[in-house]
């Protein structure tokens, strides 16, 4: 299929087949793809936990307003921002980039010393902001990824998370939940499977200058 045909079957399954799980090299496409998404500044500021325990996914669902896909999918993806973003990020960003590239620090200092300056002028609030929407980046690519790769996935924003960050204990590793991607496959009996896709035509949704 093309990516158009792809990205019609794509939707936000509401049933998942609890007994087909993902291979370890769909997995895997999924990490990388997660690891290569497009951020502001290069900056890394996301992880990505992947819950296959059934038992912990059961014990998120009534932290998700019910939503049984939570626990039937083969894995649930959480995307996760860092609590606290500062310099130490922006050196390991540089140092990163150092090492790979092998760029002397005399290119590099300025753009490191301007980011650190964007940053310890950031107010906490906004930092977390900037942080979340860079999550909604890493959904997209994740969600187009599972589209190609014919993974099914629902995104979410309906739960609580506060206590999902408690359930898995996310404050150890100085992370805060943001979004949802339970990943697998449809149930033969979805019936939202079938719907055709309602958007509104392209000439009222695209403006060409």
């Amino acid at each position: 299929m093309s990516i158009i045909e792809k990205l019609q079957w794509r939707y936000a399954t509401k049933k998942f087949d609890s007994s087909k799980k993902l291979s370890e090299e769909k997995l895997t496409i999924l990490k990388e793809a997660f690891n290569l998404t497009a951020l502001s500044y290069g900056l890394q500021t996301l992880k990505l936990v992947i819950v296959e325990e059934k038992k912990i996914r059961e014990r998120l669902v009534e932290l998700s307003y019910g939503q049984r896909q939570v626990a039937d999918s083969s894995h649930l993806l959480v995307l996760c921002i860092q609590t606290e973003i500062d310099n130490e990020d922006v050196d390991e960003h540089f140092d990163t980039v150092k090492e790979i590239r092998n760029t002397p620090d005399s290119i590099l200092d300025p753009f490191k010393d301007q980011l650190k300056s964007t940053l310890d002028a950031m107010p906490v609030d906004k930092k977390i902001d900037w942080a979340t929407k860079q999550a909604y980046i890493a959904l997209g690519n994740l969600m187009t990824v599972c589209a190609i790769e014919d993974i099914d996935s629902c995104p979410m924003e309906g739960f609580l998370p506060v206590e999902v960050d408690k359930a898995l204990k996310l404050d150890t590793y100085g992370l805060s939940s943001v979004l949802m991607l339970p990943v697998g496959y449809r149930a033969e009996d979805d019936m939202f499977a079938d719907f055709k896709k309602v958007r509104k035509p392209l000439a009222e949704t695209i403006i060409e200058m």
